[in-house]
């Protein structure tokens, strides 16, 4: 099972899942692997760029590349993202100030000295 996302990890994350493509991706890959071919049909991109979103993604954890013989499927890992779901349902409950703790910053909005 994989554990919390450290600050780092979680940053990481967050700026993958910015990007609309990227979340799309994620998503289709939650319920079934999926082929960079068919990644590719869904979304209507490239090649060259569907295969640099999915790199991102790997990078991060959120999707997993199982090889299968000839064939690549990409799946999303849910204990990523349940992971990454629950640290930001947690900085929204503490309303901002956990993670800005343990992240070692002061808390409050940055640029903000209080």
């Amino acid at each position: 099972m994989t554990e919390e996302p450290k600050a780092f990890a979680l940053d990481e994350r967050l700026r993958a899942l910015a990007h609309p493509v990227r979340r799309q991706l994620v998503a289709d890959c939650l319920g079934a692997p999926r082929t960079a071919g068919d990644l590719v049909a869904r979304c209507g991109l490239a090649p060259a760029s569907v295969s640099e979103h999915l790199k991102v993604l790997r990078k991060t954890g959120l999707l997993i590349l199982e090889r299968d013989g000839r064939y690549r499927r990409y799946r999303a890992d849910p204990d990523a993202v349940r992971a990454t779901a629950r640290a930001l349902e947690r900085l929204v409950a503490a309303g901002g100030r956990t993670m800005a703790r343990s992240a070692g910053r002061p808390e409050g909005p940055p640029g903000v000295v209080g």
